[in-house]
C-alpha cells in the first residue's frame, strides 16, 4: 500500500511548522536533536533535516516528542 502524501506531494505535514518552531525557540537542527535525545527520543540531526525537507515521514512517536519538547498540542504542530 502506498504511503499517504499531502495534496502538494509532501511526505509530511509538519516541515514548515517545525522550521518555524525551531526558529522561534532559537534552536539549530543539532540543538533540537540534542534536546530530543536528552528526553529519550532517538532522533539525530539527519532525521530533523529529512523531516524539514520533506524527504522523510514523521512517526507518531516523533510527533509526540516534538509536541512535548515545544509544549504544544498535536493540532498546533500540524496547523500552526
Amino acid at each position: 500500500m502506498p504511503k499517504p502524501r499531502t495534496q502538494t506531494g509532501e511526505k509530511n505535514l509538519i516541515s514548515k511548522q517545525l522550521i518555524h518552531l525551531r526558529t522561534v525557540y532559537g534552536l539549530s537542527q543539532r540543538d533540537l536533536a540534542s534536546q530530543l535525545q536528552l528526553a529519550g527520543y532517538d532522533m539525530d540531526k539527519n532525521v530533523i533535516t529529512r523531516i524539514e525537507t520533506n524527504k522523510r515521514y514523521v512517526t507518531d512517536i516523533e510527533i509526540k516528542a516534538l509536541c512535548e519538547l515545544f509544549s504544544i498540542t498535536y493540532e498546533n504542530l500540524l496547523d500552526g
